[in-house]
């Protein structure tokens, strides 16, 4: 599974959905899917946004985390 950063790198900067949403210009429900970790798809528009506003690495946002219930057969 892949998991977000966002709400971290937000609690860091006091930002809340909305103020994201308005800095960067994307959608505020691709914010908040992306804040609960609920999203299925982003593109990569968004995640340049992102990183240009919280000046981070996409490694910084996105943690690649296996799953605990697959075999590595």
């Amino acid at each position: 599974m892949v998991r977000c950063h966002l709400s971290t790198l937000m609690g860091r900067d006091k930002l809340r959905i909305s103020d994201v949403a308005r800095l960067t210009g994307l959608n505020r429900s691709t914010v908040s899917y992306l804040y609960k970790e609920t999203a299925t798809r982003l593109d990569l528009a968004a995640i340049d946004a992102l990183c240009r506003l919280f000046q981070c690495q996409v490694g910084d946002l996105f943690e690649y985390v296996p799953d605990a219930d697959r075999s590595s057969t």
